[in-house]
C-alpha cells in the first residue's frame, strides 16, 4: 500500500507565539532570544526575515540588518505547551506521529482514526484546527513519502498547503532547483552547481558511483531522492541521542587555520539545529576524517549543558587542536553534542563556570 504522509511545519513558531500573545508585536520585525548587543536569534518573524534576519544569527548582526527589530525573551515553557497542544490535534487522526522539533512533525495517515481517505483533507482539517484553537498558522506538505512531504511543506510558506501526487513527482523533482531539495544544504548545493548540477534533472544524470565518489555515503541518498524514492517509515516517540553537523571537502585541507575557519561554519549550522530542536547537551565531540578515511574523534563532557554558541566554538577549536590536525590531511570536519536535555528558558547563557567532568 502506498503511504500517505503529511509534514506539518509551524510558521515562525516562537516568533508567532510572541506576536499572538503580545498585540504590540504584531506586524513588527521580532527576534526571539538575544539582545541588541549580544546573544543569538532563536527565531525571527516573517517581518524580520524580509531584512535577512534568520535563526542562529548573532543578535548584533540582526540589529545591523534591521535596526527596528524588537528582541524578546524566549519562553520555552510556553512553546513546549503549545507544541503539546498541537500534537494532541495530530493524535486525533493518527498515532504515527514523528516529531522533528517543537514546531514540525511527520504524520502517517495511510490508515487513520477517522477513516478519511484523503490525506489532503486531513491536512486541511489539522491546519484549520491549529488556527481556530491556537490562533497560529501552519504549513503542510502532502505526498507518498517523508522526503517529498517535507519538500512540499516548504513550497508555499507561510500558511500554505502543497501536494505532490505520485504521478507528479518525476516532473516536479526534475525541475526543482537543487538548493530546494531537503537534505541538500547551501554548501553542498554550491558544490553541486560547480559540477553542473543546478536542478533535479541534472542530478538525475549522475550514476550512483559518481555521486558516491563526490559526496561519500550521502551520494546514495541523493541518487534515490531525485527519483522520489524514500522508504523511511514515520517513527513515533523518536528520541534523539545527539545533534551534529559536518562538512566534507572536495579537496583535502592541511592548513590548521583553514580547518578552524570551516569548523566555525559547521558550528553555526549545529547551533541552528540545537535551537530548532529545543535541546542542549553536556558532551561535545569533534570528528575529523583523513584523506584515507581514517576517523579520529575527541570529546569533552561538562558539568553544565552548553548554552552559548561562543562557548561551543571555543571548546570545539580546543578539541580540534588536541587532535594534532597539523600533521593530517583532512577531508571531513564534524561537531556534535550529546547527553541531551531540553532547553530551559531560565538557562544561564554564561558558560564561564563550566568545568571538565570527563574525557
Amino acid at each position: 500500500m502506498q503511504r500517505k504522509i503529511i509534514h506539518i511545519d509551524m510558521d515562525a513558531f516562537f516568533a508567532s507565539i510572541e506576536q499572538r500573545d503580545f498585540p504590540h508585536l504584531r506586524g513588527k520585525p521580532v527576534a526571539v532570544g538575544g539582545s541588541r548587543e549580544r546573544g543569538v536569534v532563536a527565531a525571527a518573524s516573517y517581518e524580520a526575515r524580509k531584512f535577512g534576519v534568520r535563526s542562529a544569527m548573532p543578535s548584533a548582526l540582526a540589529y545591523r540588518k534591521c535596526p527596528q527589530i524588537i528582541f524578546t525573551k524566549s519562553r520555552f515553557n510556553v512553546y513546549r505547551e503549545v507544541s503539546f497542544q498541537i500534537r494532541k490535534i495530530f493524535f486525533e487522526y493518527t498515532d504515527l506521529v514523528e516529531p522533528l522539533s517543537l514546531d514540525e512533525a511527520y504524520l502517517d495517515v495511510t490508515e487513520n482514526k477517522k477513516g478519511i481517505s484523503s490525506a489532503i483533507q486531513i491536512a486541511k482539517e489539522i491546519r484549520a484546527k491549529i488556527n481556530d484553537t491556537l490562533n497560529l498558522t501552519a504549513s503542510a506538505g502532502v505526498s507518498y513519502n517523508k522526503f517529498l512531504a517535507k519538500t512540499a511543506s516548504d513550497i508555499n510558506k507561510p500558511d500554505g498547503l502543497s501536494v505532490i501526487l505520485p504521478e507528479e513527482a518525476t516532473a516536479f523533482l526534475e525541475q526543482l532547483p537543487i538548493e530546494r531539495f531537503y537534505g541538500i544544504g547551501s554548501v553542498t548545493a554550491e558544490k553541486m552547481k560547480k559540477l553542473g548540477i543546478y536542478k533535479g534533472k541534472d542530478l538525475k544524470e549522475w550514476p550512483i558511483s559518481h555521486l558516491n565518489d563526490n559526496f561519500g555515503k550521502t551520494g546514495k541518498f541523493y541518487y534515490h531522492i531525485v527519483r522520489g524514492i524514500d522508504n523511511r517509515k514515520v517513527k513515533p516517540h523518536r528520541e534523539r541521542k545527539s545533534i551534529g553537523a559536518e562538512r566534507t571537502f572536495s579537496k583535502d585541507i592541511a592548513n590548521v587555520e583553514k580547518m578552524k575557519s570551516h569548523l566555525i561554519n559547521v558550528a553555526d549550522i549545529l547551533w541552528q539545529r540545537i535551537i530548532k530542536g529545543n535541546k542542549r547537551g553536556k558532551t561535545l565531540t569533534v570528528k575529523i576524517k583523513q584523506h584515507d578515511f581514517e576517523t579520529h574523534t575527541k570529546s569533552k563532557t561538562f558539568l553544565k549543558s552548553i548554552v552559548s554558541k561562543e562557548f561551543l566554538v571555543e571548546e570545539a577549536i580546543y578539541l580540534l587542536e588536541a587532535l594534532n590536525p597539523q600533521s593530517l590531511n583532512i577531508r571531513l570536519l564534524g561537531i556534535s553534542v550529546s547527553n541531551l536535555s531540553e532547553i530551559d528558558e531560565d538557562d544561564d547563557i554564561d558558560n564561564s563556570t563550566h568545568q571538565l567532568e570527563l574525557w
